[in-house]
């Protein structure tokens, strides 16, 4: 917080998302990331980088495209835990490569004994609607060996959660989705609304829910929570979920800051080629790590960055995205205060 206020001290990000590569096998209505290509950064290029970021990182997620699709995945994660130990690891995947994921997936929990490692599967819909969204026929049927696979490794630091893209596709069946995909009991079911990404070329993209609409599934998904009872870490977590759908919508209804934003502060994005951006929504390069020597300190205490920073901290834009609001909540005073109350409540 005070890195943010009075730029000291300054601090690298403790929650990085790493992009490995543009690439996919979907074909979505809400992304257009698979026609976009990247000069992947190597993995020994990746092992650079971690070692010069050191232990940093609590939480770093290893993103796409479609991430299974690097077949040096698990050893550029396995970089990042020898070197960075974060405490927390997810990986979105849409499931499709469901002989491959789940042994790469122990293959990773091998090599990153002491982090817990969450992998996201995206389910937009049940059956055709998941593949109509997806644009691929089969999807859902081979995302579900993918799920029922993971759910059978069984290993205490792994959590398998179902993921959904509310879009203007599907936000009238939520209530229908949320049944279906809860009765397959993952560990966590998560939910992201459609938004214009740079990163994923989505900008001009009419795929955003009408806020109306996004407001009713937002209510529907808040009341399902709290008629569950939660104990321990899940009830925190819970907790904070209730608080992101919130902001959420009131980010969307009143198109501002809500809560101050600390991306380039406290979160960031590495894109596949090394280029360093403040968060994937905005997509804008503050220097790209092939041309500092895999460092990323001169980026992120550079002039570019303070400038980006500058942008952000004036509210110059604002959104929803999970990924950031999530740190942004955490280092927000008021926000933990009702998380506490309504854990203990």
């Amino acid at each position: 917080m005070t890195f943010r206020r009075w730029n000291w001290p300054r601090l690298l990000p403790f929650s990085l998302v790493i992009s490995v590569c543009y690439r996919c096998n979907s074909r979505c209505q809400t992304c257009n990331v698979w026609k976009k290509h990247a000069d992947e950064l190597s993995l020994e290029e990746w092992d650079r980088i971690f070692a010069n970021i050191g232990r940093a990182p609590y939480y770093l997620t290893f993103t796409g495209g479609e991430p299974f699709l690097r077949h040096d995945l698990a050893d550029i994660i396995a970089a990042a835990y020898r070197h960075c130990r974060p405490a927390v690891i997810t990986l979105p995947t849409n499931g499709l490569l469901n002989e491959l994921i789940p042994v790469k997936v122990e293959e990773i929990l091998h090599k990153t004994p002491d982090s817990k490692l969450g992998v996201n599967l995206s389910l937009d819909g049940v059956g055709g609607q998941h593949d109509a969204i997806r644009g691929v026929p089969g999807n859902y049927e081979r995302a579900m060996r993918t799920y029922r696979a993971l759910k059978a490794i069984n290993h205490p630091n792994l959590t398998v959660s179902l993921h959904t893209v509310i879009s203007r596709f599907n936000v009238s069946d939520i209530p229908d989705i949320y049944k279906a995909l809860t009765e397959l009991e993952p560990d966590s079911y998560i939910t992201e609304i459609a938004e214009a990404r740079v990163e994923l070329d989505t900008i001009g993209l009419d795929i955003a829910p009408p806020l109306e609409d996004y407001d009713q599934a937002v209510d529907f998904l808040v009341r399902q929570l709290r008629r569950q009872r939660f104990g321990g870490i899940s009830k925190v977590t819970q907790a904070f979920r209730q608080r992101y759908y919130d902001l959420a919508r009131r980010t969307l209804r009143e198109q501002r800051q809500v809560i101050p934003c600390y991306a380039g502060w406290a979160s960031g994005h590495i894109s596949p080629e090394g280029d360093v951006w403040t968060c994937c929504i905005r997509g804008e390069p503050i220097g790209n790590l092939r041309e500092t020597g895999y460092d990323l300190r001169p980026i992120w205490f550079g002039a570019r960055a303070e400038q980006l920073r500058r942008s952000i901290r004036a509210g110059e834009c604002y959104c929803p995205m999970a990924n950031a609001s999530y740190a942004n909540m955490l280092l927000h005073v008021p926000t933990l205060l009702r998380v506490f109350w309504r854990t203990i409540g």
